[in-house]
């Protein structure tokens, strides 16, 4: 068996491993694909993201749905052979936060292919991984394993929308075409918001968001910036202070500003006289938590997302795979295909 393990700042390896069965309440899984998220291109390039820094040699990866492989003793979870997703989150279920209900700020979560945490917790690109059998989510059976890899970053999406309240008949700003932006707007169309402009330095990722149900698009320092009248809501997916920025300056008074992107460690520039005297909301979005069930049910209802993944590479060209995930001009999700670990190309999907 074969993982991707991330080492240091640009020191990627795919490695050989011995799988180990699954313990009491665990199941294994045969991975079949893995998305590229934006944290593991911050693993690869800096060998950190936000304040996770890592520490230790880590498998990467937490966007991941296969098949189950086995049960462990006392394990009850879908039988082997039935397709999942796996669920990339084990909070703690007893501290405050999770008797709140609010399980996805749990500070004792285990999160795969996070350094969060000494040891770091193992992520899921590898071929056979072992989790616990309570995060396995049974895939509907029209639903397609390159489709419903998109299952969490949608999740995420979910979540910040939810954390922006009600959307419905609002205008909205998304600050960054990424996937995750792009996989907001095609939430927010689908929670009823009127208008959902889009905003990026590139072209290409804009081209996503609109096939994903952006109203508009802006591509920043190119385009005509005046956005009409000021914004209902706006969310910052693009993890870079300007976005913010834009966020608090186009909201309108009394207005939400969701921050959803990981800005740059330590102290970022905020408008702070803005922010009081239209007495904005400013609410963080950090993972999620049922949201992932809802969104496996979004994908196998036809969400229109499929324009997000762009890329797919077998396990052996993971390098390769990154470098083109980096390249925003070309590139928005990029898959890992487990199954396929000696092919010497990646095969490309078109985008619209």
């Amino acid at each position: 068996m074969h993982a991707c393990v991330i080492h240091a700042a640009q020191d990627l390896r795919v490695e050989e491993f011995t799988p180990s069965a699954p313990a009491p309440g665990e199941a294994a899984v045969s991975v079949a694909f893995g998305g590229i998220c934006g944290s593991d291109l911050h693993y690869y390039r800096h060998g950190r993201v936000g304040d996770f820094t890592v520490r230790e040699p880590m498998v990467l990866g937490h966007e991941i749905v296969g098949h189950v492989a086995a049960l462990g003793p006392g394990a009850a979870g879908p039988a082997a052979g039935t397709p999942v997703a796996v669920h990339p989150a084990t909070p703690c279920d007893h501290c405050a936060e999770c008797d709140a209900g609010r399980r996805n700020v749990c500070a004792a979560t285990r999160y795969l292919g996070s350094a969060a945490r000494t040891p770091h917790v193992q992520g899921g690109f590898a071929q056979y991984v072992t989790v616990p059998a309570a995060q396995l989510r049974a895939l509907p059976p029209d639903l397609d394993l390159r489709r419903a890899v998109l299952a969490e970053p949608l999740s995420v999406a979910l979540h910040a929308v939810r954390r922006a309240g009600a959307v419905r008949g609002r205008r909205v700003l998304v600050t960054g075409a990424g996937p995750i932006g792009c996989l907001v707007t095609a939430v927010l169309r689908h929670e009823g918001a009127a208008e959902v402009v889009v905003s990026d330095l590139m072209e290409a990722p804009l081209r996503i968001a609109r096939a994903c149900g952006a109203t508009a698009t802006v591509r920043v320092g190119a385009d005509d910036d005046a956005q009409g009248r000021p914004f209902d809501v706006a969310v910052e997916a693009s993890g870079a202070p300007a976005g913010l920025r834009t966020c608090v300056e186009r909201t309108r008074r009394g207005g939400t500003v969701v921050l959803l992107g990981l800005l740059p460690p330590g102290e970022v520039p905020l408008l702070g006289n803005i922010t009081v005297t239209r007495e904005l909301e400013l609410r963080g979005a950090f993972r999620f938590d049922t949201e992932f069930d809802d969104a496996i049910r979004l994908l196998a209802d036809g969400l229109p997302v499929d324009a997000v993944v762009t890329h797919t590479f077998p396990l052996s060209e993971a390098r390769a795979a990154f470098d083109l995930a980096h390249d925003r001009t070309i590139a928005s999700k990029v898959l890992l295909d487990l199954t396929r670990h000696t092919h010497p190309e990646a095969t490309t999907t078109s985008t619209p």
